[in-house]
């Protein structure tokens, strides 16, 4: 797809022609990014062996550049139906700011750079990974899975998995139980985040032609496949305090967000009006980035916290 048509014109969206250095981090979808850096960062630092803090920092802006670079990447392919939908009509290809060769370019150069520089400086099993994830989520999320199947986020969500696991892997050079069970936890979370945004904004995804669950099976559906995934997520989120990755506050401190987070899918699930549903959905969604946030943070703080102790 070399060349995007998007029902927009430059006259009646853009602000200003040219891009602004502004325009090209938006590109990158810095708060997915944050996520990003952060859950990379904890498999950094919860890996076993020592890493050089300069290798260390390498390895992360090349973890953050590749996320970005994917984002460029979705944003140059998605500009369509980035164009048809509320919440993304003011991304910089939509407004005319950015042009779709552009935003193309710009996501190659920082493919190639990230894990080049990843593979290169610290090793290439980190690498790889990086360049898996790009892959996985240019072309199997965005052009393939995003505009044919509901199960879309379902598969598609291991592209955002892999952070944790890239890190461990630039500790260890390698992959280990530890760094699948993280890439586990952010996979399964990932269904149940992204039903809840798509409960609220399926009138969205239904102009821009994206076959989410709620528009292609139905609210209830939808509603359920939450249940049924938090229901799953939860005891995985608690299980690194059993195999040694997290201690007796990761336990403590997963199993009451656990609840948190299953008992709002339940309550999602039984309500009986569609302005409480939403209300639900909107507070399932807000929550869950502070779960998964959550848990990950426990995870660095108790490892931290046992590093200033030996």
């Amino acid at each position: 797809m070399s060349d995007v048509t998007v029902p927009y014109t430059r006259e009646s969206l853009s602000e200003a022609p040219g891009g602004t250095v502004g325009d090209f981090i938006a590109l990158m979808k810095p708060r997915v990014m944050s996520l990003v850096i952060f859950t990379a960062l904890v498999g950094l630092v919860v890996a076993p062996g020592p890493l050089h803090p300069a290798l260390a920092a390498i390895a992360l802006l090349a973890i953050a550049v590749g996320a970005g670079a994917s984002g460029a990447l979705n944003m140059w392919y998605d500009a369509d139906i980035d164009a048809c939908m509320a919440r993304t009509v003011g991304r910089p290809i939509p407004r005319g700011r950015v042009t779709p060769e552009e935003a193309f370019s710009f996501g190659m150069v920082l493919s190639i750079g990230s894990v080049l520089t990843l593979g290169v400086l610290v090793n290439w099993v980190a690498g790889a990974l990086l360049a898996l994830t790009i892959a996985f989520y240019v072309i199997v999320y965005t052009m393939w899975l995003k505009r044919r199947t509901p199960q879309n986020i379902v598969i598609g969500g291991a592209a955002g998995a892999f952070p944790p696991m890239i890190g461990w892997a630039a500790v260890t050079g390698g992959i280990s139980i530890e760094s699948i069970l993280m890439f586990a936890i952010i996979f399964m979370w990932t269904p149940p985040h992204f039903w809840a945004l798509a409960l609220f904004r399926a009138g969205d995804y239904e102009r821009a032609g994206v076959p989410m669950l709620p528009v292609v099976a139905g609210e209830k559906e939808t509603r359920r496949q939450i249940v049924i995934y938090s229901a799953l997520l939860v005891p995985l989120a608690v299980a690194p305090a059993f195999i040694g990755l997290g201690g007796i506050a990761y336990g403590i401190i997963s199993t009451v967000l656990g609840a948190i987070f299953l008992s709002l899918a339940l309550a999602l699930w039984r309500a009986d009006e569609e302005a409480k549903r939403i209300q639900i959905a909107k507070r399932l969604f807000g929550f869950s980035i502070l779960y998964l946030f959550g848990l990950f943070a426990v995870l660095l703080v108790e490892r931290l916290a046992a590093g200033l102790m030996n």
